[in-house]
């Protein structure tokens, strides 16, 4: 009897990994997350550049061929395994947030664990933010990303009621934290500072953009 791939199953048959392949909704959703769950695993262990299809596959058990069925373009599966990082990095500020706390706190609560994301989980951090994953806005991802940002343009209005725009101030923060990522992790900020806490830096960007923590409402 010929050999058949699992993108090929006869079916009623089962493929390489053990799932089984009847041709119903199960067996397809069960595949699609486990190549997104092997996707995740991938890329924090070994990085963004590790995301091949091929390398995904293999580790997934199925044949080079089988992710195609379920994400026609290599960028649909990094969006799928993008939107995991955004669902876990919001799930580590919803644990944390307590909203009965002053405004400027849960900023900073909130940079805290965005840079600690932005250090324990390197390679999905880097996979989150590629601009052309963000700008396919493929598989939901603005709208997994987007409410974080609305969460800390709406804390910047209430620490800071006069500012203009605060849209624009909470991405000037944004941009000021995702340096400090960035620049920490590639030691540049070691180097430069002579510190081994990005602590400062981080109370030196809030008192930046938000005023002197004594002033904060």
């Amino acid at each position: 009897m010929p050999h058949t791939s699992e993108d090929h199953q006869v079916p009623g048959t089962k493929g390489e990994g053990g799932d089984r392949f009847d041709g119903g909704d199960r067996s397809d959703v069960g595949l699609r997350e486990r190549l997104v769950r092997v996707g995740v695993e991938l890329v924090n262990a070994e990085g963004a550049q590790a995301l091949s299809l091929r390398e995904i596959a293999r580790r997934a058990g199925v044949s080079h061929g089988a992710p195609r069925r379920y994400f026609p373009t290599h960028l649909e599966l990094l969006s799928a395994i993008a939107r995991q990082g955004f669902t876990e990095l919001a799930g580590r500020v919803a644990a944390q947030d307590r909203e009965t706390a002053a405004p400027r706190a849960r900023i900073e609560l909130l940079a805290r664990v965005y840079l600690d994301y932005a250090d324990t989980r390197r390679g999905m951090y880097e996979l989150m933010f590629r601009h052309d994953l963000l700008e396919s806005g493929g598989l939901g991802l603005r709208e997994t990303s987007l409410p974080l940002f609305a969460r800390l343009t709406e804390l910047v209005a209430r620490v800071r009621p006069d500012a203009a725009e605060p849209a624009v101030l909470a991405g000037a923060l944004w941009a000021n934290l995702h340096g400090i990522a960035q620049l920490w992790h590639w030691g540049s900020l070691r180097l430069a500072t002579g510190g081994d806490d990005p602590a400062p830096l981080l109370a030196a960007a809030l008192d930046a953009h938000l005023g002197p923590a004594g002033d904060a409402s």
